[in-house]
This record gives C-alpha cells, sequence and structure tokens, in this order.
C-alpha cells in the first residue's frame, strides 16, 4: 500500500469528551490521523465531540435520551422522525440500551451512498449489526474494542444492591450479546493493552491473531506539570467519568476516611456522581462532605491545573482496558498510586519507580501507599518525574496515530483494495 494518504470514516456512537474515554479517542485520534495527512471524517451521534478543525464532522442524529440537559424525559416520543428512531424507542421502552445498534444503522445508511469517498471504516466500540452492513456494501472495516463490557456488567451485577437492579442491569446490558456475534465477525480488532486482547480473546471469542495492540496516548503538550501552580497539602485527585463500581471510588473513599483519622486531606473527583449513586451514600456514611469535591463538565486546561494542584493521583479501579487518567496523571508529573486490576500494571509499570500500585479493592492498602507518597517529598518528586518520562517514551497521539494507520493498511492489504 506505500505510505498513500487513507479517507477514513471514523464512528462514534457518542463522542463528546466528557463522556468518558471513548470520546477523548475519537478527538485526538482523528486530528493525529489528519496531521499525518490523512482524510478523516467522523460519524457521531449526540452527544457529539469536539473536534479539531481538520476533521468533518457527520452529526447522526438519535433521539439522545440521556442528553445531559433532559435525561430520561418522557416526551420522548415526539422527536420519532423514521423506522429507526421507532426502533430506538420500543428499545428504551424495555430497558435497552438501543445506542449502539440504531447508530451502527444510521452510520449503514449513510455509508452506504459513499462507497466511493472512503478506504476504510473505523469503527470506536459500537460493534453493532450495521458494521456488517457496512461491510457488505464494500467498504473494509475495522474496529477498537477498547476492553470487553462483559467485565463491567459483572461487576455492575456484583454490587448491585437489589434484585429489580439486577434486572434492569441485565435488560440494559442486553447490547453484549449482539456485540458478542459482531465482534469475531469483523476483519480486524483494535486493542489497548495486552490485558483487553487476552480479556477480548476469552470473552468475546475473537481470535488473539486478528487483534493488535495499539496504546492510546496523551496529549503530553498539554498535560505537562505546570511549576507556577502551587501544590495544595493533603489534595488527592482521581477521575470517575463513570460513576460505576468498576472504578473503585467506593474504595477510594474509605481510604480517604481511614487517611483522615490522623492527618488533613481532600479529595477532588473528576466526574459527576449520579443521584443514585453508591459514592453519595458512601460519602455521607463516612462524614466525608465536607472532604471530597465533584468538578465536571471542565475543559482539558482546568483539568491540568488540577492535576497541578494535587499532591497525589489516585487510579482505584478494580478493573481498566487501558486508562487514560493514569497517563494524564503521569503526564502531569503526579506521583500516581493505582491499583493492579486489568491493565494498569502493563500501563503505569508494576514496579513502585513510575507509580505505587496496590491490590484492587482495598481500601487500607490506598491508604498506606497515598500516606507514604504524602509523607516523603523527594519520593513524590521521583515518581512523579519518572512517571512522566514513561508516558513520553511510551504514550503519545502521534504513536497511536501511526500505528492505527499500519492497521488500516494491513486490513486493505487483505481486501486487495487499493487506496
Amino acid at each position: 500500500m506505500g505510505e498513500e494518504q487513507l479517507r477514513v470514516a471514523l464512528l462514534a456512537y457518542r463522542g463528546t469528551p466528557y463522556c468518558g474515554g471513548q470520546g477523548v479517542y475519537v478527538r485526538h485520534l482523528s486530528r493525529e490521523l489528519a496531521a499525518l495527512g490523512h482524510h478523516v471524517e467522523v460519524l457521531s451521534g449526540p452527544p457529539y465531540p469536539d473536534l479539531d478543525p481538520a476533521v468533518r464532522l457527520v452529526e447522526l442524529p438519535s433521539l439522545d435520551f440521556y442528553r445531559a440537559d433532559n435525561p430520561l424525559r418522557k416526551t420522548v416520543f415526539l422527536d420519532i422522525r423514521g423506522p429507526v428512531d421507532l426502533l430506538e424507542y420500543l428499545m428504551l421502552c424495555t430497558a435497552a440500551f438501543p445506542e449502539p445498534l440504531t447508530f451502527s444503522i444510521r452510520a449503514w445508511r449513510h455509508l452506504r451512498r459513499r462507497v466511493g469517498d472512503f478506504d476504510i471504516v473505523h469503527d470506536n466500540q459500537c460493534l453493532a449489526y450495521g458494521l456488517l452492513g457496512i461491510e457488505r456494501a464494500g467498504l473494509p472495516m475495522l474496529a477498537t474494542l477498547h476492553h470487553p463490557v462483559t467485565v463491567d456488567r459483572e461487576l455492575d451485577l456484583a454490587h448491585a444492591r437489589t434484585l429489580r437492579r439486577k434486572l434492569t442491569l441485565r435488560r440494559w446490558y442486553g447490547f453484549l450479546r449482539m456485540q458478542r456475534k459482531v465482534a469475531p465477525r469483523l476483519r480486524r480488532i483494535v486493542t489497548v493493552s495486552d490485558s483487553s486482547k487476552l480479556d477480548i480473546e476469552t470473552q468475546m471469542g475473537v481470535p488473539a491473531d486478528r487483534m493488535a495492540v495499539v496504546p492510546v496516548g496523551v496529549d503530553h503538550l498539554r498535560f505537562r506539570p505546570l511549576a507556577h501552580v502551587a501544590r495544595v497539602p493533603g489534595r488527592l485527585m482521581t477521575t470517575a467519568s463513570a460513576d460505576v463500581p468498576m472504578k473503585g471510588l467506593a474504595h477510594l473513599l474509605e481510604a480517604v476516611a481511614k487517611l483522615r483519622t490522623e492527618r488533613d486531606v481532600e479529595l477532588v473527583v473528576i466526574g459527576k456522581p449520579r443521584e443514585e449513586s453508591g459514592a453519595l451514600r458512601t460519602i455521607d456514611r463516612l462524614g466525608l462532605r465536607d472532604a471530597v469535591r465533584f468538578v465536571n463538565g471542565v475543559d482539558d486546561q482546568r483539568i491540568v491545573e488540577l492535576y497541578a494542584e494535587a499532591e497525589v493521583a489516585v487510579v482505584p479501579s478494580l478493573y481498566e482496558g487501558f486508562s487514560l487518567p493514569a497517563i494524564e496523571a503521569m503526564a502531569c508529573g503526579v506521583p500516581l498510586v493505582s491499583t493492579n486490576g486489568g491493565a494498569l500494571p502493563e500501563v503505569v509499570g508494576d514496579h513502585d519507580d513510575t507509580a505505587l500500585v496496590v491490590p484492587p479493592a482495598d481500601p487500607g492498602a490506598l491508604a498506606v501507599a497515598v500516606g507514604r507518597l504524602l509523607d516523603d517529598e523527594r519520593l513524590r518528586a521521583r515518581i512523579g518525574a519518572a512517571g512522566r518520562a514513561r508516558v513520553l517514551d511510551r504514550y503519545t497521539w502521534r504513536a497511536t496515530a501511526e500505528r492505527t494507520a499500519e492497521e488500516y493498511r494491513r486490513v486493505l492489504a487483505t481486501t486487495g483494495r487499493s487506496c
């Protein structure tokens, strides 16, 4: 294929970077692919991504049932415009999560009219039936699967407090049956870590030889140490953009309560808790209302400033397929405490050189590791500097884009399609 420039359709069933790691992935990967000279269009459902001017956004409207300004609205049926909207509405009525399926159908209907406009279609963890239609229309397909959502389902079910909650979760996660059927039928899967690759093979049935590991990156020019910003003594920071048990926030709150018995500490959480959140109940039970602050809807610059104010960053997750918050903290030179859940040791390092690593679901171990860093300024400086060096060596978005483009060419070589 040589080094010819490619025409890429990048699919994101919801694309805003404030929805979590998938939105960040679409935003930065598309920018760096365009910077390499490729033509990139992002096809997205709402909420829409914030893209570089060099990247074209194609909006594929949905019923947007979960939109931030009016979630779970009872008048959603008034927005039905056609059969795909009707399908989405009927699935919502049964407590299913329709977005992956209905977005894939909308993307198929759009792309089947534009087969000559693109060399390859890159799906970002939609993994729905419409992708098979896109391939049948003549467009080669590659998909990124950050980690199998089967892990999220099992952890959510394990933490469900009532039978009704368990039944609701099983219905909501019904889209996994579709993803398990679609993923093994795709020509190539890109994932972000060796840990995720193994989990995808065992839980999703994708053969290992059809997968490639391409780690994600961080904007190391934006996420950087800010020498002019003073650290706030005792300030801890974590990111929990998805308020779910898998992120381990409850265990970190228990650790904060333990630390508060012997020192002044406060925790800043990047994320927004749900009204029925177990995290809020835990905060009230532990008497931490004056020690925990949630911050959401802020831009990257403010997040970098918050990192600069923190003495320690914590990733308390029970499982991660990668962890953007971990490498963002490391890029900012903030000493990190991380669990060894999922791919985290692979990402942050499994020794005490670039992060302090503890078992998941262990508030005592989290408290000891955080306390060790708070008590030792030189250790904080050493681990913070080593963490940033690891990021610069391994995790840049340019490297992610270059390796992703190699996978595009690998797929095109197997189809015999010229670009």
